[in-house]
């Protein structure tokens, strides 16, 4: 088949325009994608693109400018140098003059970068956080209650129960009455509801031994099963000055734990974030919805920051006095950095997985913790002795052979077992581990003063 020389020009005229536009399809994303780098490295430090921040929102700043009187490109020339844009522009002077902060200066950005940066910024859509207006803000208020007593209603079943005995037991009394004089026979209307217990307990003393031994067995087991509870902590979870959505900070913005504690790797304790570290966020991120603004402004209050105008220090602070939450004994010694750097304890192993965990932070109880993918199985009650004990005993310290590591560490424990004799170190490798117990982790010295 022929194609006329005109045909061969339409298909031509389609395929030129084609790739033309596909050309500029591929320079407008690939601007953009230079405009959203640019602006991560350049810009998110001081601004952001829907609030202000240390500087002003960027989202529409072109137009902001052109309707406020600018020059043309002056905003190109504040972005390079901005002094420069001052002297040389009254509108760029009173945008100097909205925070007390000064603009850095650019001068490696050209003029195709700095509107590229625009051109991105401009593209954005704002979005409310569909996690913030599930969870309220992060509010937590309604998720912590405080137990129902339901004393009350055993006190009232008790009395409509004493109730029935009393008049069943007066019914009963009536009706023997009737019976003795129908038989013709003598009923003592003074006998006491404590005699007629008494002649029935001594016609029936059998089943009132045995009743009364079952009855003094099951009160033993009862106490003995109440102490031991004594010390049980599960569950417990204080209220918070502060609601802090740990899956909104750990979960959906993938903060590091170590971020905000940051002494759990080198000391005993994880240590509770102080408040310049909250601000090294929430300095730029004030909330997207009026209860997210009300509990980040207590933040503020505590670090005595005004956040309008760019943001300024006033430096009367007040301190965020926070509820302790895993409370260990006096007399037990417990090393976070001890677990976590040398045993490479995940905190999810003793915390439950915290980024899935909206409310504030609790005691997690054991059932909850051994559903977590990775977790040593334990089941004696958290925080508890025995929990500790069981994991020593359950949890190895190589994942094959004594020399896995290939360090000399594992040869030297290695050389102490087997001084012991082979017997004593196949015992010790019969599970193919060797465990925190194995090596003196049931030492009551490692743990107790």
């Amino acid at each position: 088949m022929e194609i006329s020389s005109s045909q061969m020009f339409r298909n031509l005229r389609k395929w030129s325009f084609g790739a033309v536009t596909l050309l500029l399809l591929s320079n407008s994303f690939n601007s953009l994608a230079q405009g959203e780098d640019l602006f991560k490295v350049k810009c998110a430090t001081c601004h952001q693109v829907f609030k202000d921040g240390t500087g002003p929102k960027l989202f529409n700043v072109r137009q902001k400018w052109a309707d406020g009187g600018a020059n043309d490109e002056s905003i190109i020339q504040w972005v390079n140098n901005w002094s420069t844009a001052v002297e040389s522009d009254p509108y760029a002077a009173t945008v100097a003059a909205w925070s007390g902060a000064s603009m850095i200066n650019f001068p490696d950005l050209s003029k195709e970068q700095i509107t590229s940066i625009f051109d991105w910024v401009d593209s954005q859509e704002e979005k409310v956080a569909a996690t913030a207006a599930t969870n309220n803000g992060g509010d937590t208020s309604g998720l912590i209650e405080e137990e129902s007593s339901n004393t009350w209603v055993w006190l009232v079943l008790t009395i409509i129960f004493i109730v029935i005995i009393l008049a069943v037991s007066g019914v009963r009394r009536q009706l023997r009455s009737a019976t003795a004089e129908a038989n013709g026979e003598e009923f003592n209307d003074d006998i006491t509801y404590q005699d007629e217990i008494k002649e029935w307990g001594w016609n029936n003393r059998k089943k009132v031994v045995v009743g009364a031994v079952i009855v003094i067995m099951g009160l033993t087991v009862a106490l003995f099963l109440s102490l031991y509870t004594i010390g049980v902590v599960e569950d417990y979870q204080p209220s918070q000055p502060i609601a802090y959505p740990h899956d909104v900070h750990a979960g959906i913005n993938e903060i590091d734990c170590k971020y905000c504690h940051n002494t759990v790797t080198e000391s005993r304790t994880a240590s509770l974030p102080s408040v310049n570290v909250c601000m090294n966020c929430h300095k730029q991120i004030s909330g997207s919805t009026p209860e997210q603004e009300a509990k980040i402004a207590k933040i503020y209050e505590a670090a005595g920051f005004i956040p309008e105008g760019g943001g300024k220090y006033t430096g009367e602070t007040k301190p965020i006095v926070w509820n302790k939450v895993h409370v260990l004994p006096d007399h037990v010694y417990f090393n976070h950095s001890q677990h976590v750097e040398v045993g490479g304890i995940d905190c999810k192993q003793c915390h439950g997985d915290m980024t899935k965990r909206n409310e504030t932070a609790k005691v997690q109880n054991v059932q909850d913790l051994n559903k977590i993918e990775g977790n040593v199985q334990l089941t004696r009650p958290t925080l508890t002795m025995g929990w500790c004990i069981e994991c020593h005993q359950e949890k190895e310290i190589s994942m094959g052979t004594l020399d896995s590591k290939k360090d000399g560490y594992y040869d030297e424990i290695h050389k102490r077992l087997t001084e012991h004799g082979q017997e004593f170190y196949s015992d010790y490798l019969e599970d193919g581990k060797v465990t925190v117990k194995e090596l003196g982790g049931w030492e009551c010295a490692k743990c107790h003063y």
